[in-house]
C-alpha cells in the first residue's frame, strides 16, 4: 500500500514539475517578446518624424457580413490613414484575408482609405495576409519593403514587431487603441500562446501560403486591384 502511495506521489510531483516548467517557458517567451520590442512602439508624432519609411502596414481584422470593418479594424485604418496624412510614409499596405470570394478584408480596407481621401495609387493590397507572419513575410518578399511602420492594437504589435525583426525588416509600430474592445481579456490570453507559436515560426521561417509575383511598394498600388475603383 505504501509503495503504491509513494509511486502516486512521485507521479504527481513529476507532472507538477512538467506543468510548472511549461508555464515558466511560455511566460518567459512572452515576456521576452514584449520587452524586446517595447522601444519600437512609437507615438504617432515620433513615427511621423522617421525618414525614408517605405510604407505603413495596416494589419487586417474582422469585417462584418455587411462589408463594414469591425471596431478594431476601423481603429487600425483610422490610425494608418492619419500617419499617411502626416507624411510618415508615401504608401499604405493593407494586408488581410481575402482567401474566399465571400470574405474580403483588403478591399474593405482600401475603400475605407479612399473614402478618407487617400489616392488609390498610394494604397496597396495584400490579398494573402492570412496571418501576422504571412503579412510580414509578404511585405518583405512580395512588396520589397525594408523600412515599415506597423499599425494594429498594442497587444498585437509586440508579436508583429518580433516577426519583422526576425525577417530582417526595420520596423516600428504605432498602436491603435482609442477605445476598449469587448472580449479583450480572451484576446490577451490567446496572444500569449500566439507569441510562443510565432517565436518558433520566426526561427524556421516557412514560406507563406502564397508567394507570387513581386509588386514593389514604390510603384502604383492599383496593380493590386481586383476590381475597379
Amino acid at each position: 500500500m505504501k509503495t503504491k502511495k509513494s509511486f502516486f506521489i512521485k507521479i504527481v510531483i513529476v507532472l507538477a514539475a512538467v506543468i510548472l516548467s511549461g508555464a515558466v517557458y511560455i511566460f518567459g517567451v512572452n515576456t521576452y517578446i514584449v520587452r524586446s520590442t517595447a522601444k519600437q512602439i512609437l507615438s504617432p508624432g515620433d513615427a511621423a518624424a522617421l525618414s525614408d519609411v517605405d510604407c505603413i502596414l495596416v494589419l487586417g481584422c474582422y469585417v462584418h457580413e455587411n462589408g463594414n470593418p469591425s471596431a478594431m479594424l476601423t481603429d487600425r485604418l483610422e490610425q494608418g490613414i492619419a500617419l499617411y496624412d502626416s507624411g510618415a510614409a508615401p504608401k499604405l499596405l493593407m494586408s488581410g484575408d481575402h482567401g474566399q470570394t465571400t470574405y474580403d478584408e483588403v478591399n474593405t480596407m482600401k475603400q475605407y482609405a479612399i473614402n478618407a481621401g487617400v489616392p488609390s495609387e498610394d494604397i496597396f493590397m495584400d490579398h494573402a495576409g492570412f496571418s501576422t507572419y504571412e503579412s510580414l513575410y509578404r511585405t518583405r518578399d512580395i512588396f520589397q519593403a525594408e523600412k515599415i511602420i506597423i499599425v494594429t492594437q498594442k497587444y498585437h504589435l509586440h508579436r508583429a514587431l518580433h516577426i519583422a525583426n526576425a525577417l530582417g525588416l526595420e520596423a516600428y509600430g504605432v498602436a491603435s487603441d482609442p477605445r476598449a474592445y469587448s472580449g479583450q481579456f480572451i484576446r490577451e490570453v490567446r496572444e500569449i500562446l500566439a507569441r510562443n507559436k510565432d517565436f518558433f515560426t520566426s526561427i524556421f521561417q516557412p514560406k507563406p501560403t502564397f508567394t507570387g509575383e513581386v509588386i514593389p511598394i514604390f510603384g502604383n498600388g492599383d496593380l493590386t486591384n481586383d476590381r475597379i475603383y
